[in-house]
């Protein structure tokens, strides 16, 4: 059984465990930071910010998101490796 990871902090236990909080965001999980019991913050790792903003630019491509519903009904476009340029 895996470790449990704590994931939510208040503002103070935030300041009094940033290193955990980062170590925690490097191994990829999101830190959640409340006040009052209601978030505030988030700390999240660069590689995990450049996933979801690269998500949210694939979904703002309306090309792209007819070309990948295409696909997922079985509309898309099949291509042989050998016919793709080098």
């Amino acid at each position: 059984m895996p470790f449990p990871v704590k994931s939510t902090y208040t503002i103070k236990e935030a300041q009094r465990q940033i290193a955990a909080v980062v170590r925690s965001v490097e191994r990829g999980h999101l830190a959640t930071i409340t006040r009052h019991q209601k978030p505030v913050a988030y700390v999240l790792s660069p590689e995990r910010l450049n996933e979801l903003l690269e998500t949210m630019e694939i979904l703002s491509d309306r090309e792209a998101m007819r070309a990948i519903a295409d696909a997922d009904a079985g509309r898309g476009k099949v291509y042989d490796a050998k016919d793709l340029p080098d």
